[in-house]
């Protein structure tokens, strides 16, 4: 393979912070003349498992590759333990069992219901060493686990972002904004041609486009959120450590929730998981197993005597925490 098509295609994927494992598959698969070329991993999520693939075309006079869209899945299946795979499990010709492995379990449902004869869905390390979650007999599905039942049955929220030439919503703003997050472009243009910078969020409950994806609603230059500002207003210790802000900044902007130390009411230090919601101009705290905290009693000024305990605010409107 040309070492111009290599360094085009991973110096694209590393700005749209693509896994490393999934970029070496891909060059691996360009070195093999594929003409289409698809590659599946996973990225983290705060519940349930989401998958990323990532499509690959060749074409053009000198044949190069373009990575030019990526697909987003998010279920509620919980991610595997390391070692195992899913499996999809018949039987060939003179009865000898075939499996195939996949690494995403969408991908492996999505097999097993096109199967049309006898088949397990299982999860495993090999065909030695698997404990099936469906069967299916004759074309149809005659058992699925309890624990697998709700995944099974359930569609994962799926979305395909467009990029170009390594430019677009990164893999990690996008799957975030999947699971209900926010992230920032200081790099968008307008229809007129204009450069801007907006806070961006999917649309949940609006219907999609016509290409089938969410759309997103934007917060721009003219809405009244400022992270550092924001950020400000808390009694945040990495405030006083610039490199260590502008960390904290940057995984904010991409929709995620970094490690702050904070001061509550008490004058106690907590560590604590901290997240950006531009539409109601105000930041979100967690404790590291997810559970949300009241942000008021980490604020600056903290008022005396007031209930400070979750779900006890007195505005319950834009101050009160956003489940996500």
């Amino acid at each position: 393979m040309n070492r111009n098509i290599e360094e085009q295609f991973r110096h694209e994927a590393t700005a749209l912070k693509v896994p490393k494992e999934m970029i070496e598959e891909a060059l691996g698969l360009m070195e093999k003349g594929l003409p289409f070329i698809k590659v599946t991993g996973q990225l983290p999520a705060l519940k349930g498992t989401k998958d990323l693939t990532i499509h690959i075309k060749q074409g053009g006079k000198y044949n190069y590759y373009f990575f030019n869209r990526y697909d987003l899945s998010l279920s509620k299946v919980k991610p595997l333990e390391e070692g195992k795979n899913y499996m999809v499990i018949s039987t060939g010709e003179g009865g000898k069992k075939q499996f195939k492995n996949f690494k995403s379990s969408i991908d492996a449902i999505e097999n097993f219901k096109k199967r049309e004869g006898d088949a397990e869905l299982a999860i495993g390390k090999s065909i030695k060493d698997y404990m099936p979650v469906a069967t299916m007999k004759d074309g149809k599905v005659d058992y699925v686990t309890k624990d697998f039942q709700e995944v099974y049955y359930s569609p994962p929220l799926t979305n395909t972002v467009y990029v170009n030439g390594g430019v677009g919503y990164n893999v990690i703003q996008a799957g975030n904004m999947l699971e209900g997050g926010s992230a920032y472009r200081d790099d968008l243009v307008s229809r007129l041609g204009n450069r801007y910078q907006a806070w961006n969020t999917y649309q949940f409950n609006e219907a999609r486009d016509k290409y089938g994806n969410l759309k997103i609603k934007q917060y721009g230059e003219g809405y009244p959120f400022n992270l550092q500002k924001n950020l400000e207003n808390y009694r945040i210790k990495e405030l006083d450590k610039p490199e260590k802000l502008n960390e904290i900044m940057a995984d904010m902007k991409d929709g995620n929730r970094p490690v702050v130390t904070v001061t509550n009411g008490k004058d106690e230090a907590v560590t604590l998981r901290i997240q950006a919601i531009p539409r109601y101009c105000n930041l979100n705290f967690f404790q590291l197993n997810g559970k949300a905290e009241n942000r008021e009693q980490f604020q600056n000024s903290v008022r005396q005597g007031k209930d400070l305990s979750p779900g006890k605010e007195k505005d319950k409107s834009k101050n009160n925490q956003i489940a996500i």
